[in-house]
């Protein structure tokens, strides 16, 4: 990478980044930037404030929860809430290091053991069946859980319960030619089923199923200045042989439309030990996501999917922080026998609050 203490031309400044003023927008109480199977160092050392520059950048703090004051109704209600969620990461030189229990407050849980994941789905999607051609309905509402198994299974229940005909699109997959001349792969040991039974991370499922109405999110950068970038939320329009036509649902071009094309799609995942293709629309149901997903989004209604507890620094915290007041959060939280349960994992790397 190219040394950010470089001397600028134009400015002849041997100060970083030529002496230009740059501003870092950033939360070190969410997700650090992630490392597939990297150690808590790994991930502390990947992050800004870990970085030779750190020593040359000024802090300025937020102060005020822009957030939760959009719709603040009780002042004392919702003041008390946004310093709950503060607290929930931890200050620094807490207890509250790596991985510790947190109590849920009664009046966010779901208690009722008779259908908890069906109340859940009621508290974020209520009459969704007479909402299902409502463009606005699904602009601020979503349910979140650390992994992409329990997001999946809460998508296919709900895409069970949405009205209209469903229609199944299948991936084309292959093997990268170059992979047989360079490292002697043999393609007979990966036939087509190995290879759409694969689920990296990031990448488009092999059998994607939708409805029109329904939300999805786009997966991969297509067009950054019309909005479609990669975590940009849609709902279909209309569903095509060869296109998906869509309308955003998220970020700064709400409202707009457009056609999602089929691409071709290379997975990153390094414990996939050969590389392959998959082409396949770069969208993904999205009644519900993962809490890494959902950064950055600011929702009325959110309902937080604990089967397994989160597992990296600022996930709880990001995960209770999109939104707007408490009345709109409800969890459901399992333990380790299913059973639920008031209490859930919280997981903190203070170090990163050293230099703050």
């Amino acid at each position: 990478m190219k040394d950010i203490f470089t001397c600028d031309l134009r400015t002849n400044s041997k100060l970083p980044l030529g002496g230009k003023t740059i501003v870092f927008g950033g939360d070190f109480r969410q997700i650090l930037p992630v490392i597939p199977n990297g150690s808590r160092q790994e991930i502390v050392n990947a992050s800004l404030c870990s970085s030779y520059i750190w020593s040359n950048c000024k802090v300025l703090t937020l102060t005020k929860n822009m957030r939760l004051s959009v719709l603040a109704s009780n002042i004392q209600e919702t003041t008390t809430f946004a310093k709950w969620i503060l607290d929930i990461e931890g200050k620094v030189g807490s207890l509250n290091d790596r991985e510790t229990t947190i109590d849920i407050p009664d009046d966010i849980l779901i208690v009722d053991s008779t259908d908890p994941i069906g109340l859940l789905i009621e508290f974020v999607y209520p009459s969704i069946v007479e909402n299902a051609k409502n463009p606005i309905y699904f602009q601020e509402r979503a349910i979140l859980a650390p992994k992409n198994e329990v997001v999946q299974e809460i998508n296919e229940r709900l895409l069970k319960l949405f009205p209209g005909a469903q229609q199944e699109y299948l991936s084309s997959d292959s093997l990268s030619q170059a992979d047989f001349v360079h490292d002697n792969i043999d393609e007979t040991l990966y036939s087509p089923d190995i290879l759409n039974g694969l689920r990296p991370s990031g990448m488009p499922i092999h059998k994607l199923v939708l409805k029109v109405g329904v939300p999805v999110m786009l997966l991969r950068n297509i067009d950054q200045k019309s909005g479609l970038c990669n975590g940009t939320r849609l709902r279909v329009i209309a569903l095509g042989k060869r296109v998906r036509k869509a309308e955003i649902i998220s970020g700064s071009n709400i409202g707009n439309r457009t056609f999602i094309p089929r691409m071709s799609l290379t997975p990153s995942d390094k414990r996939i030990p050969f590389i392959f293709q998959r082409r396949q629309f770069p969208l993904a149901v999205c009644f519900a996501m993962t809490i890494n997903k959902s950064q950055g989004q600011s929702l009325s209604k959110v309902g937080l999917f604990f089967r397994q507890p989160v597992f990296t620094h600022g996930q709880l915290y990001v995960a209770l922080s999109r939104v707007k007041s408490k009345d709109g959060l409800k969890i459901l939280i399992f333990d380790k026998d299913g059973k639920l349960t008031n209490k859930t994992s919280n997981v903190v790397f203070k170090e990163v609050f050293g230099n703050l």
